[in-house]
């Protein structure tokens, strides 16, 4: 199956990859999917997490399986079906399914964010729910379940005090991260790194009416002097986000820092043709502070 379907910059559309496990259907981003291959054999490894079934080595790369039935707490797969194998967070991981169904091209508007009938939010492992062709496709949080797994994938507020002493500062940042959890962590680094004057947002459509809000009152500088957003979220994705800042002289000047699971040299290009001024990878958080600090000091924003 092609999993490299292009989109145009900025259009706020993904491709979302439906597979299944059992009778129901999932989905993930097809930007975070290297390959699709028939289930092979892997090697267990002792004393794992019960969800990790082993590691093999396709083309002399070792890649760890995770077994996502096993995830879902719905059993453990059967040696058959396939291995999606992904990369995000600098990881390739396979996750073993049943059976792929196909791609759906949706607006990022389209996505149903879970309400807390389903799971509280910092732990669910859900990021939104579409409806195609009369049935539900739940998207999974993969970077979420991989942090489950190993915590030493996620973000690590501790990486703040390898920085060493900080002064305040009051540059105010206007920060978009749909993750509960991942907005928190966030949050708490920036101000341990002495940045205090902080907006953070669920989406970047909230982050975007923010925006607009400040240039309508005139008050733009005292409220968004730097914007970090993730790429995919519910109702406006951090690309198109990126766009719109760029696209208007009003706020073309502000710098956007992009701080994704998703930044790989393609979505890096892309990221960069939207005018982005620094992109890295979660769960990079102490270099997210660095290129703080550095476009601090090049856009003069503590004066």
């Amino acid at each position: 199956m092609d999993t490299k379907i292009l989109l145009e910059n900025g259009t706020n559309e993904l491709e979302v990859l439906e597979f299944t496990l059992g009778n129901n259907s999932y989905g993930i981003n097809v930007a975070k999917i290297k390959e699709i291959i028939t289930y092979m054999p892997v090697t267990p490894v002792p004393n794992s997490h019960p969800s990790i079934e082993g590691i093999f080595m396709p083309r002399d790369t070792m890649i760890t399986a995770i077994d996502l039935k096993n995830c879902l707490g719905r059993g453990e797969s059967e040696p058959k079906g396939l291995f999606i194998i992904t990369n995000f967070n600098k990881l390739d991981i396979a996750f073993h399914v049943e059976n792929v169904l196909g791609i759906h091209r949706v607006s990022w508007r389209d996505i149903i964010k879970p309400d807390v009938t389903l799971s509280t939010t910092e732990e669910s492992i859900s990021t939104g729910i579409i409806k195609q062709d009369g049935k539900l496709i739940i998207i999974l949080d993969f970077e979420k379940i991989v942090t489950d797994i190993n915590p030493e994938t996620g973000l690590k507020v501790s990486e703040i005090n390898e920085l060493g002493e900080r002064h305040r500062v009051n540059v105010p940042i206007l920060i978009a991260e749909d993750s509960p959890l991942l907005n928190k962590l966030i949050v708490e680094s920036l101000k341990k790194a002495g940045y205090t004057n902080l907006i953070h947002t669920e989406n970047g459509q909230k982050a975007y009416d923010i925006i607009c809000q400040c240039k309508d009152d005139g008050t733009l500088k005292e409220h968004v002097g730097i914007i970090v957003t993730d790429i995919e979220m519910p109702e406006m994705d951090g690309h198109r986000l990126t766009k719109l800042v760029k696209s208007d002289e009003a706020t073309a000047h502000i710098p956007v820092i992009i701080f994704s699971s998703l930044v790989n040299d393609e979505m890096k290009r892309k990221g960069a043709a939207l005018g982005a001024d620094a992109q890295l990878s979660k769960p990079e958080i102490g270099n997210l502070v660095r290129i703080v600090d550095r476009l601090v000091m090049e856009n003069n924003l503590e004066n």
